[in-house]
């Protein structure tokens, strides 16, 4: 494949608890606000929930043994809120936290590094009732809840990502309604965003405070956004939309300040009375990383009907062949990865982690037991590529953590769309490494400076096949 990336950068793969792990109402979990929205009629694809999703929680040692088979050098998750504090604020189940230590201390048995995530959309039920992130006393509930999370494994985790794409917790999930709590309220939108990114401050305080050896920031979902035309109109509604999605929470953690059009562009809608003295300040608390989550390339155009920002992204379906699209309907084209790291570079010294990316492909298991995903090896061999040109263009990316492990609990989506790495029957559980699987084992193997403890390959070798 001759991809050599520098020597320490991390290969690895991403997932988060309510996606993977089950046992909802096991061990003394609580609910959380995707336990109550995956009740909904319609919200979610089938009616599909993750009381179950990979049954992660009763196969970790399994899974771990994928992940370090292989060869990967680090493993993102996320620590589910409503399995340490079921109710979001007083008593501590402990056996919640004694089953992330089992986990961290599970991945660095097998050598690889575990990076956690401290909230990954699960918000307890309980606290959603009072507002949720809404209501401002969430920020502390957090802050109560990250120094459980610190107290029981800051000594053995060294990488945390203090929020995962505070973007959709804020804007799909309050403004779009198409994400759990499914409210559609600009303000309220706006006031979730901004204690989401508040919260994340704080947590980087208690992180340098009981952690200090270890290294933080913050993951944000970043779309490569353009102009359908060169008209004014379409101009002006694609730089809405940047700022909707990228500027309003990158200038709020590297600069301390929302963008002024995006200020004036939503004072005229609705007060931002959520705004207090000192607020951005914490928001920009000094950060040893920036983590990106890319997807996708948009078009937009204006649209004046559009209600809150006059901006309508066209459908990719419309521009591009059916070949060029993942399952999502989505533009996944390799450039527009480079393009968001080169941005981000441009703005911040910070180093970068990919923090997830991956594509949803209609993958099935053949008659010989294998999943041939032809399409999602072709996306990595060239999104990888697209990393590799700008490391070498001098944009300081530290790594780049595939999304996903397995297929797995899809949000809105539910089941419908796979993303993983390896093929999960959700009637029996069972797993089948894919052929992407097999390819990013290579990957890893061929790296000449690269510490590898196993031969990736050993994992598939002579392994009979597998079927559901």
């Amino acid at each position: 494949m001759s991809m050599h990336f520098p020597p320490g950068f991390h290969f690895g793969v991403a997932t988060s608890a309510y996606q993977i792990e089950g046992a909802a109402d096991e061990d003394g979990r609580g609910p959380s606000m995707w336990d109550t929205f995956c009740s909904v009629p319609g919200a979610v694809t089938h009616g599909d929930t993750g009381a179950i999703a990979c049954d992660h929680y009763h196969r970790t040692d399994e899974d771990m043994d994928l992940a370090a088979g292989l060869g990967l050098t680090a493993y993102r998750f996320s620590v589910g809120w409503p399995r340490i504090v079921p109710d979001g604020t007083g008593s501590v189940n402990q056996k919640g936290l004694d089953y992330y230590r089992r986990l961290v201390d599970g991945l660095r048995a097998r050598g690889v590094e575990p990076m956690a995530t401290l909230y990954h959309w699960d918000l307890p039920q309980p606290l959603q009732d009072a507002g949720g992130w809404v209501n401002r006393d969430t920020v502390a509930h957090f802050c109560d809840y990250v120094q459980l999370v610190l107290d029981s494994l800051g000594d053995v985790v060294p990488v945390w990502v203090t929020m995962n794409e505070p973007f959709c917790s804020g804007m799909i999930g309050h403004l779009q309604a198409r994400h759990a709590p499914g409210v559609a309220d600009l303000h309220s939108a706006l006031a979730a965003s901004h204690h989401l990114l508040l919260a994340h401050g704080l947590a980087m305080g208690m992180i340098r405070d009981r952690a200090p050896q270890a290294r933080a920031g913050i993951t944000h979902l970043l779309s490569d956004i353009h102009a359908a035309s060169d008209s004014g109109a379409d101009q002006a509604a694609a730089r809405r939309l940047d700022g909707y999605e990228n500027r309003w929470f990158l200038d709020a953690v590297l600069r301390g300040s929302y963008p002024a059009d995006m200020l004036d562009w939503y004072q005229r809608q609705v007060p931002l009375d959520f705004i207090r003295d000192g607020d951005m300040e914490i928001m920009a608390a000094p950060a040893d990383f920036m983590g990106v989550n890319y997807y996708e390339t948009k078009r937009v155009a204006g649209d004046p009907d559009e209600p809150f920002h006059q901006a309508r992204v066209i459908p990719a379906a419309h521009y591009l062949d059916a070949a060029e699209l993942t399952a999502n309907g989505i533009d996944a084209r390799p450039a527009g990865l480079g393009r968001i790291l080169r941005r981000v570079h441009e703005v911040t010294p910070l180093p970068l982690y990919i923090t997830e990316n991956g594509a949803a492909y209609h993958d099935y298991v053949d008659p010989e037991g294998g999943v041939d995903d032809v399409e999602r090896v072709a996306y990595l061999t060239a999104h990888f590529g697209e990393t590799l040109a700008a490391i070498r263009a001098g944009v300081d990316v530290r790594g780049y953590f595939v999304w996903s492990l397995l297929d797995n609990f899809e949000w809105a989506d539910g089941y419908s769309r796979r993303f993983g790495l390896v093929w999960v029957d959700f009637g029996t559980q069972a797993r089948i490494p894919k052929a992407s699987a097999r390819w990013y084992a290579q990957l890893i193997t061929d790296q000449p400076a690269q510490l590898i403890t196993d031969q990736p390959a050993q994992l598939f070798a002579d392994q009979p096949a597998q079927r559901p």
